[in-house]
């Protein structure tokens, strides 16, 4: 298995991309392509102990840079890491790509290039999260800011598909995110597509509002763009947030130390189930190849379960199977076929 990973990509750039590389090639015996400045990444491996046969280097002479408009860049710097990465990806040279690059410009970029899957309207960005009852899944999180209720059908298929076979749970549960369970809640939108899941034979539960997004009742949320990238944003603040607030009451007196002592086991274990580098990265379902974006703030850890990430996507054949699913749906007229 060969995977591409935009080394120029993140806010701490190759030093954390190169690292985490390494870190995916001595774990899993990935082949990994480096896909950057030649020279800067060639220093950086120089820190590590590598195979030459699993780690190689793609220059590329232009970055995305995180501010810059994402389609503009991407036409305009058809050199850039995440092009030439993306392009690996297109040509067959490798079967991944891993970016914690601008996410705008990944996908844009894979878009563009890579095309869309077969029958499917619009790319979404699905997120893992932990909840009281395991693991789930929320899609989308900013590929589409302005979905048609298709699409979030169409996001109901895939993330279907992704729960049942990345995360191993069968006949998951999907729910909307509305403002209230009642079918008549919510705008034009979400009615609409609320009558679709319902009628979609899939095991759509209704909707679910946003106190519920923690407590596992639903293997799946639906959800536009604009609001799953809040939603994201929310529960990346919330490991950072929870930690603080304990930190500043357990340190306030001996006392207090002396429980957070006793208590340290429990407190590194809600640390790691809230850590988002467990997870690593976000798939782009959708798109006509495999393409996992990572935060623009991940740790060498994080980029290293990205890439995990990404070959689990490649040995259970999600793209194929979700290609196979939504041509179930066409053929039988249960989707409609404009943009």
């Amino acid at each position: 298995m060969r995977i591409a990973i935009d080394a120029m990509g993140g806010d701490c750039g190759p030093q954390v991309m190169v690292d985490g590389a390494v870190r995916a090639a001595n774990d899993f015996g990935y082949e990994i392509a480096l896909v950057g400045d030649n020279d800067v990444i060639c220093l950086e491996l120089e820190k590590y102990r590598w195979s030459k046969e699993l780690i190689t280097v793609h220059h590329a002479s232009q970055v995305v840079g995180m501010e810059e408009q994402p389609a503009q860049a991407v036409r305009r710097k058809r050199g850039s890491s995440i092009n030439v990465a993306v392009n690996l990806v297109k040509e067959g040279r490798c079967e991944a790509l891993v970016t914690a690059g601008n996410t705008g410009a990944a996908v844009a970029s894979a878009t563009l290039i890579l095309g869309l899957l077969p029958g499917v309207k619009r790319p979404g960005i699905a997120i893992v999260f932990p909840t009281l009852y395991g693991i789930s899944l929320l899609i989308d999180v900013g590929a589409n800011i302005d979905p048609r209720p298709e699409h979030l059908l169409q996001y109901a298929i895939m993330g279907n598909i992704y729960v049942k076979y990345i995360l191993r749970k069968q006949n998951p549960s999907i729910s909307l995110l509305n403002i209230g369970k009642e079918e008549s809640k919510g705008t034009e939108l979400l009615r609409e597509t609320y009558k679709l899941l319902t009628d979609s034979g899939l095991n759509f539960i209704g909707n679910v509002e946003g106190r519920d997004v923690f407590s596992g009742r639903s293997d799946c949320i639906i959800c536009g763009g604009f609001i799953g990238n809040v939603v994201l944003k929310v529960l990346e603040s919330i490991a950072e947030t929870t930690t603080a607030f304990f930190r500043r009451e357990l340190e306030k007196s001996i006392l207090t130390r002396l429980g957070a002592w006793f208590c340290r086991p429990a407190f590194l274990a809600l640390q790691k189930g809230t850590d988002y580098s467990e997870c690593g990265g976000a798939p782009l379902l959708g798109v006509d190849g495999i393409c996992i974006i990572a935060h623009g703030g991940s740790t060498a850890k994080a980029i290293r379960n990205a890439i995990k990430v990404a070959g689990g996507f490649v040995n259970y054949k999600v793209n194929q199977r979700i290609a196979g699913e939504i041509g179930k749906w066409e053929r039988r007229g249960l989707l409609k076929l404009s943009a």
